[in-house]
């Protein structure tokens, strides 16, 4: 199945990235993510199966979708770790699967 790089998710089953790239979407700032059954708090950096970090409310994925043993989290991250994420200042989960690592930011949750 062929994963959009921007967002993630299936091409053509789900991948909204060229309604967000048009202007017809934005990015949504909900409270928190559900985690089976716990929540993340807004701030939070979710960590995607292929390294991507996103927020909670990011439209590139599904709340249902954001649980262990496939993403990993950080619940209370240093307020400048969004900006410093990158291959060079990689983070890995402190929640859910420890053993993912961030090296880039999502595009939409960016913004």
């Amino acid at each position: 199945m062929e994963r959009c790089d921007f967002c993630e998710l299936p091409v053509g089953g789900g991948c909204a990235c060229s309604l967000v790239r048009d202007g017809q979407g934005t990015r949504g700032q909900g409270a928190g993510a559900a985690t089976g059954d716990a929540h993340l708090p807004g701030k939070a950096i979710l960590i995607s199966p292929r390294g991507v970090a996103h927020r909670p409310g990011c439209l590139h994925q599904s709340e249902s979708e954001v649980k262990a043993p496939l993403w990993g989290w950080i619940t209370d991250p240093d307020p400048r770790l969004w900006r410093r994420l990158s291959a060079g200042s990689p983070a890995r989960a402190t929640h859910g699967n420890t053993e993912r690592v961030a090296t880039r930011r999502c595009r939409s949750c960016d913004a």
